[in-house]
C-alpha cells in the first residue's frame, strides 16, 4: 500500500482495517530479512521532492521527501555544489529511512546534517517536526528505531548542506582512490562510489543487505587484553572511553571471508557483508548469521548486533 503525500497517508492511518492489522512501514527494504511471509500490511511512501527552503551565503537548507531515493538525493546536492552529504554517496534506500537508520560511511553521517525530521505518530495521527537533538540519534540507532516510543513515519526530512565544504578524507580508503586528483564534491563522490563498488556486490547483481553487523564498540580493558594477544587489531577510539572495532575484521580472523554454506556465504570482497547466491531462505541467511555471531563471540569475546531488521 503506498501514498504520495501526507494526506493520503492519514487516510490510511485512520482506516480502521489498517488499525486492526499489523503494519510495517518500509522503504526500499535494503535493509530487512523477511524470516517469514509478513502476515499484516506493509505501507510504503511516494512523498517526493527536493526543495530548497532556506538559503544563505553560506548554506541550503533542502526538504527531501521520505521517497527519495537517497543516492539522487545526494547527486543533486552535489552537482550544485553543497557539501555534506558526499562521502554518503551509493548507499542503497530511500532518504526517510536513512533518517530513521542514521546511515554513516567514510567518518560521515546522516545526523552532521539533519535539521530537522517531519514525522506523523502512527497512532494519534499528529505531525510533529523534530530537531536533530530530539531524533536521539547514535551509531546506527535513533529516536525512530526505539521500541518503547510511539511508532513514527517520516515523511520529510530538512538537511543543512554547506556552500563551503569541508572535506571528510580520512576514512578507509578514499585519499588512497582520491591520489592525483582534484579534491572536489564530484572526485569526492567519484571516489566512495569506487570504493563501494570495489568492496560491495551491485544492487540487483548478487541479494545483500550490504554491511549486515553493526561494528561493535568495547571497553579500554577489553580491548587492551584483546590488543596484547592481536597487535594488528584495527580500532577507533570513541568519544565516550570505549573503542570500536570493525565487525569486518573480527569476521575475516574467524575464517568467514568468502565461506559459502549452500546458497549463503560470506562476501569474498569484504567480510561485513552475507549474500543469498539464489535460493536461500531468510531463516537459512539467519542462521548462518548467527554461527557468525557464535564464532565471533568465542574467539573475541565480542557480541556482534545486526544492522540488518528481522521481520518475522
Amino acid at each position: 500500500m503506498e501514498y504520495g503525500n501526507e494526506e493520503e497517508l492519514l487516510r490510511i492511518l485512520r482506516d480502521e482495517y489498517f488499525q486492526e492489522c499489523l503494519s510495517l512501514h518500509i522503504g526500499e527494504g535494503s535493509n530487512l530479512l523477511f524470516i517469514n511471509d509478513f502476515n499484516g500490511v506493509i505501507i510504503h511512501s511516494r512523498i517526493k521532492g527536493v526543495n530548497v527552503v532556506d538559503e544563505s551565503s553560506a548554506s541550503v537548507l533542502l526538504r527531501v521527501g521520505a521517497g527519495e531515493h537517497w543516492d539522487d538525493v545526494v547527486a543533486f546536492a552535489v552537482s550544485r555544489g553543497w557539501g555534506g552529504i558526499e562521502n554518503l554517496s551509493y548507499i542503497p534506500g530511500e532518504t526517510g529511512a536513512a533518517a530513521v537508520q542514521n546511515i554513516g560511511a567514510y567518518g560521515a553521517e546522516i545526523k552532521d546534517v539533519v535539521e530537522t525530521v517531519e514525522a506523523y505518530n502512527q497512532l494519534t495521527f499528529v505531525k510533529r517536526v523534530f530537531t536533530k537533538d530530539e531524533c536521539e540519534y547514535g551509531y546506527r540507532h535513533s529516536y525512530f528505531k526505539e521500541a518503547d516510543h510511539d511508532p513514527y513515519i517520516i515523511t520529510c526530512v530538512n538537511l543543512r548542506l554547506s556552500k563551503n565544504p569541508v572535506f571528510n578524507l580520512d576514512y578507509g580508503n578514499l585519499r588512497e582512490a582520491l591520489s592525483g586528483k582534484e579534491t572536489t564534491l564530484q572526485t569526492v563522490r567519484d571516489a566512495v562510489i569506487a570504493v563501494r563498488r570495489s568492496k560491495l556486490p551491485e544492487v540487483g547483481e548478487l541479494g545483500s543487505t550490504g554491511s549486515f553487523f553493526m561494528n561493535p564498540f568495547i571497553q579500554q580493558s577489553q580491548f587492551a587484553e584483546l590488543k596484547n594477544e592481536y597487535p594488528e587489531m584495527p580500532s577507533y577510539p570513541d568519544a565516550d572511553g570505549r573503542v570500536k572495532i570493525p565487525a569486518g575484521w573480527l569476521i575475516e580472523k574467524c575464517g568467514f571471508k568468502g565461506k559459502r554454506q549452500g546458497n549463503v556465504g560470506v562476501y569474498e570482497k569484504q567480510a561485513l557483508v552475507i549474500v543469498n547466491y539464489g535460493g536461500a531462505s531468510g531463516h537459512e541467511i539467519a542462521d548462518f548469521a548467527g554461527s557468525i555471531r557464535s564464532a565471533v563471540l568465542e574467539k573475541f569475546g565480542i557480541e556482534l548486533i545486526p544492522e540488518v531488521k528481522y521481520v518475522q
